[in-house]
């Protein structure tokens, strides 16, 4: 199966959030991104709602459900009662649960998950009740995937944060795709999916695939958002889908 992209629209709400203003408009932006090929629409919901807002999300559920029916909504963020109260009353299919600080900027490492076994189990079940797949973020560690899978949950995200930081060293970039797909494949010999996301481009995305052939979804919102403002939201979400399937994207005006 091709890997799947899902836009993260974090950083287009930055970007509103910067004026007392209704744009950029959040749910326009993603409704361009499903229409371009995106399979799914990523947010997460930090407490200060810096980004996305809370009075967002019934807006991107609302677009998926009445206009892009098949695609999948992901919420991602800790697991505290205001999180998952969001999650319950937004039925997102998938949820990605990271070990983020409130004060972080950004998700930058994975679970640690035989220290927070407890806190994993009793969420993950919570959440699968609720009839959402769970993603847990995970570094890459082959190693640490037993304790990932007695989790319960269904799939891990691979943090590429150091992967993308490699972008000016080919031979270290190799070395992190290597790490990546052997954690990918001990994941998957447990009965795992696998994600990706962090820092991930139309030129690092053809290596982490090859790499990683069971990739189910990779989640990118820095860089598309940046990209989108040379190339427009559309024709950039067509690169990344490209990039996904392995190939050097088109370049645009052409094919």
């Amino acid at each position: 199966m091709p890997t799947e992209l899902s836009v993260n629209l974090n950083a287009v709400a930055m970007l509103r959030n910067r004026r007392d203003l209704p744009w950029p408009d959040v749910v326009h932006f993603g409704r361009i991104a499903l229409r371009s090929g995106a399979h799914g629409l990523t947010v997460h919901p930090r407490p200060d709602q810096r980004h996305i807002r809370f009075s967002d999300l019934p807006d991107i559920r609302h677009l998926i459900d009445t206009e892009f029916p098949a695609a999948e909504f992901n919420i991602e963020g800790y697991p505290t009662e205001e999180f998952l109260a969001l999650v319950a009353a937004h039925r997102p299919e998938q949820v990605t649960l990271v070990p983020d600080d409130p004060s972080q900027p950004t998700s930058d490492h994975g679970w640690d998950f035989s220290a927070d076994a407890a806190l994993l189990k009793d969420v993950v079940a919570r959440l699968k009740g609720q009839g959402a797949r769970v993603s847990l973020f995970a570094d890459a560690e082959p190693g640490a995937m037993a304790a990932a899978a007695a989790t319960g949950c269904d799939r891990i995200e691979l943090y590429t944060g150091p992967y993308g930081a490699t972008f000016a060293d080919p031979a270290a970039a190799e070395a992190e795709a290597a790490r990546l797909g052997a954690t990918a494949r001990a994941a998957a010999s447990l009965g795992l999916g696998v994600n990706a996301g962090h820092d991930l481009t139309v030129a690092n995305l053809p290596r982490l695939v090859s790499h990683i052939p069971e990739l189910a979804e990779v989640s990118i919102g820095h860089g598309l958002t940046a990209d989108a403002l040379e190339y427009g939201m559309a024709e950039t979400v067509r690169r990344f889908v490209s990039a996904c399937a392995g190939r050097s994207p088109v370049p645009t005006g052409q094919g």
